[in-house]
């Protein structure tokens, strides 16, 4: 499970803070992949979103995520907070490998223990609603048809019973792009595939449009 590389993130860095550095690849990664695939990297291969799914939801109440945690306010509120701090002590650090692993690591910790509390409050992917890297990662994603990228696509016979949007890691609603010919194009969809494994009438699919 890709979680525990997050876990031996935070023991191995908090003692050899030079370590904390690898946090780059998970801030350089899911944006740049966006580009061609969405938000993939948040639903196969961000650690922190296994996490979440594997351990967390385990004791998550599963409840609703706030709207205004969702907003595109508070969503804004957080990118400029967080690389506001991240950059403050990047610039107190630098010239210092140590120091600026550990800047990355700080950030790392925080935003996961603030992750798991609203986790465990409210559903196990509320961080990933405005994680300021998923933030940028939905801005750049795809806002339109590209034959290369695969996408959520529902057939006629959709009934909209709305499963697919129970068991949406992000709380999206898939059932409503039914007479979309993209298909599920919001941003923040991290094809994970829950949606097209639970639905009933088997109409729905992941896959780029001929």
């Amino acid at each position: 499970m890709l979680y525990w590389i997050l876990l031996i993130y935070l023991v191995v860095g908090y003692f050899y803070p030079a370590v904390g550095l690898i946090a780059l690849i998970c801030m350089i990664g899911p944006v740049s992949m966006s580009v061609f695939k969405g938000r993939y990297w948040c639903g196969h291969i961000c650690p922190r979103g296994s996490y979440y799914d594997h351990l967390v939801s385990r004791v998550s109440r599963h409840k609703p995520i706030p709207d205004a945690l969702r907003s595109k306010p508070f969503r804004a509120f957080m990118l400029l907070l967080i690389f506001t701090m991240f950059g403050v002590q990047m610039y107190s650090a630098w010239g210092d490998w140590g120091a600026m692993g550990r800047v990355f690591w700080n950030i790392i910790f925080i935003t996961t223990v603030v992750g798991t509390i609203f986790s465990i409050v409210y559903s196990p992917r509320t961080w990933c609603s405005f994680c300021p890297m998923g933030t940028l990662s939905a801005m750049v994603a795809p806002r339109k048809h590209k034959s290369t990228f695969k996408n959520i696509h529902i057939s006629d016979g959709c009934i909209r019973c709305k499963m697919c949007a129970k068991v949406c890691p992000m709380q999206l609603k898939p059932y409503e792009a039914k007479d979309s010919a993209s298909g599920l194009l919001d941003g923040d969809c991290i094809k994970c595939g829950k949606c097209v494994a639970k639905c009933p009438k088997k109409v729905m699919t992941m896959r780029t449009i001929q």
